[in-house]
């Protein structure tokens, strides 16, 4: 049943968004450093590192329905997706870590232990983070409150990003003194620590209000079958493959993309932050900006024209970089800030949409699904990532990529490509998905009253449309 829909606090609104900042100290790290660790600290080449990734996310992908199958099952007295963020805090904190950790070993011995590490921090991450985006579903009935939830969510994540921007490579140089490999294994190790009181501060600050009775009554066959059915779900579903695939792509090759073709040598530029540093710094606060925006574009605009208009004009932005020559770095500064300003309100939107198609999922077939529905959500964005991840290691070995070394034209171009005409391909293609996207926001407004008139009249039953 659906309790009244109160306004949410400010304090648990920051409470929940708080969890994302805490994903993002790894998340964050993993997308922007990961392949540029495993390539040019670790000692692993680009070509092995990419096979990682796609098997690795693979399997990652695999994992997030199953663990939503799993968290809508569960019965607690904290809920359904909140005694996940407590009990899985812990491990998340320690694995981020130990990926880090930078053994001795052989060659051989570092892929296995890469292998390792990082397939089991992916699995923790989906049993953390799978609950935690559900948890957005069932804090409140209000697709409007629902909205300003997801704001604050990406505020958040993104403050966790701005944080990664900003402060990994100058404490990188800090505690590693030279030693890049033990700068890596303190300041993750610093990650952690922040990243399992985050969590923690999230799960006594919010509450699920949102509850369906007929969950006992399910099975799994049905609830994938209402899924795949739901034609709004499936159009995300696609759109979250193209925009994470974008993010992939991209992020993986930045630091590449600076240090080999910009010619960032770690030296302070600014404060105490160099190039790359600093770029990626107020490209993270255009994004911050941006998504501080969002309540204010969707009071003109529908959150579907938002987000295809808003991937096209991101796509544009990466277009234009490409043709920047890399002495004009104050030139790409200035179009990535208007790139990431442009990205910053899709995130917040997208998530608020799939809280949108759960509640047009139990409008239609009378069965509310929503750590599937979230969970389902990741999967696409996880199967994006698969291939981002896999195309950049790869695409780095088929240019020829050799690190620490200067690079050839070939694989200069291969590293640009990377960074903007490939992820703009990708932000095209998900605008065009987005075109099928069906549920208005007046249709959500209709279906939201119309559960909230069921809730009234004690129609509990399954109804079909």
């Amino acid at each position: 049943m659906v309790q009244s829909a109160q306004p949410l606090s400010f304090g648990e609104k920051l409470g929940y968004g708080l969890g994302d900042t805490a994903s993002n100290f790894f998340f964050q790290v993993f997308n922007i450093f990961l392949l540029y660790y495993y390539t040019d600290v670790f000692g692993i080449s680009a070509a092995a590192v990419g096979t990682m990734f796609f098997v690795t996310k693979l399997w990652d992908a695999v994992n997030d329905p199953l663990m939503g199958i799993i968290a809508d099952r569960t019965r607690s007295r904290f809920g359904k997706f909140r005694p996940y963020i407590l009990w899985v805090a812990v491990p998340y904190g320690i694995m981020g870590y130990l990926m880090f950790a930078n053994p001795d070993l052989g060659e051989s011995g570092k892929i296995v232990y890469a292998w390792v590490t990082y397939t089991l921090m992916m699995m923790i991450y989906t049993a953390i983070n799978v609950p935690y985006s559900a948890l957005m579903g069932v804090m409140t009935p209000s697709s409007r409150e629902r909205t300003v939830l997801s704001s604050y969510r990406f505020v958040c994540a993104f403050g966790g990003g701005l944080l990664i921007s900003m402060l990994v490579r100058p404490l990188i140089g800090y505690f590693g003194d030279g030693d890049e490999a033990k700068g890596f294994s303190y300041t993750m190790a610093l990650f952690a620590v922040m990243s399992v009181a985050l969590f923690w501060y999230t799960f006594s600050t919010t509450r699920e209000r949102v509850v369906a009775r007929d969950d006992h009554k399910s099975n799994l066959k049905q609830d994938l079958k209402f899924l795949v059915s739901n034609r709004p779900w499936l159009v995300l579903f696609l759109a979250a493959i193209f925009t994470l695939a974008n993010v992939a792509v991209k992020n993986a090759v930045t630091v590449h993309f600076f240090k080999y073709y910009v010619g960032d040598d770690g030296s302070d530029y600014f404060l105490f932050m160099d190039r790359t540093t600093l770029f990626l710094t107020l490209g993270m606060l255009a994004m911050i900006l941006g998504v501080a925006c969002t309540k204010l574009f969707t009071r003109y605009f529908e959150k579907k024209t938002l987000m295809i208009w808003l991937s096209l004009l991101n796509a544009t932005t990466m277009l234009i970089i490409f043709l920047i020559p890399p002495d004009q770095y104050w030139t790409m500064m200035i179009v990535n800030i208007i790139g990431m300003f442009l990205v910053g309100p899709t995130p917040a939107l997208v998530w608020s949409m799939y809280a949108d198609v759960a509640d047009y999922g139990e409008w239609k077939y009378g069965r509310r699904t929503t750590a599937l529905v979230f969970s389902a959500a990741q999967f696409a964005q996880k199967f994006g990532l698969t291939i981002g991840g896999g195309l950049s290691g790869w695409m780095l070995g088929i240019f020829g990529f050799v690190a620490n070394v200067d690079q050839t034209d070939t694989s200069l171009l291969g590293i640009r490509l990377m960074f903007t005409v490939i992820p703009a391909c990708f932000a095209i293609m998900n605008a065009l998905v987005l075109i099928f996207y069906t549920l208005s926001d007046r249709q959500v407004e209709q279906i939201e009253s119309e559960l909230e008139a069921r809730k009234t009249s004690g129609l509990q039953e399954a109804v079909q449309h």
